[in-house]
């Protein structure tokens, strides 16, 4: 029998957690189930997400039926995660709750359909730890509220991206937000990310219909 190869075993699992939050006990359940199906190596992703990596595909699937849950994650095409930094509840320099807002923007907008891949970044100031310029959508906050970014991206295309609100409060972000988002949908062409349509976009048009009540 041929011994399996590393690129054999390429299958990852992203366990949550939501917005890089973890408990002792999660960690002790992670570290189970990595042990019982000696999983090589744990990486704590970009997305402040858990990749279990270098395991087959049924394995997989063992792991997530062990994790509590049927199957592993779909990727539908949108917002996939929310990242979010500590916030002015455990960080200093914080001037806003970004891992409040978080949860609100996951209620509000984890479902929508989108043309592409959306990434959210969310800052709790404007050392901007969570890149909100160079997300799809970021939000960093000041001390009289929220700053939304829209049409950021980073990689091998990178494009800061425009700020088209401040001084927001919770609701008006998330409305904002939606707002933008609906532009990109009806205006981005299929797998186009906002930064692409932002290059090709004049500006005032997403500001004009911004301004439109929707």
């Amino acid at each position: 029998m041929t011994e399996n190869r590393p690129e054999d075993k390429t299958y990852n699992v992203l366990p949550g957690p939501k917005m890089g939050l973890i408990t002792p006990a999660y960690l002790e359940e992670i570290a189970a189930v990595a042990r019982k199906h000696e999983v090589p190596f744990l990486k704590i992703t970009g997305a402040q997400r858990l990749a279990i990596a270098g395991h087959s595909p049924e394995t997989a699937a063992r792991i997530w039926q062990e994790l509590g849950q049927p199957e592993g994650p779909k990727k539908p095409v949108g917002i996939h995660y929310i990242q979010a930094c500590p916030g002015k509840a455990w960080c200093k320099y914080g001037r806003q709750d970004s891992l409040a807002l978080g949860k609100k923007f996951e209620k509000a907008l984890l479902a929508l359909p989108l043309p592409a891949k959306t990434k959210v970044g969310i800052s709790g100031c404007q050392f901007n730890c969570c890149e909100s310029y160079l997300r799809d959508l970021g939000v960093f906050g000041t001390t009289k509220g929220w700053s939304l970014v829209f049409g950021g991206n980073g990689g091998g295309s990178p494009r800061i991206g425009d700020v088209v609100g401040e001084g927001l409060s919770d609701e008006e972000v998330i409305n904002l937000a939606r707002r933008c988002l609906a532009y990109y949908q009806e205006k981005a062409r299929r797998l186009e990310r906002t930064g692409r349509l932002m290059r090709r976009t004049v500006l005032s048009d997403l500001q004009e219909f911004l301004a439109t009540p929707a």
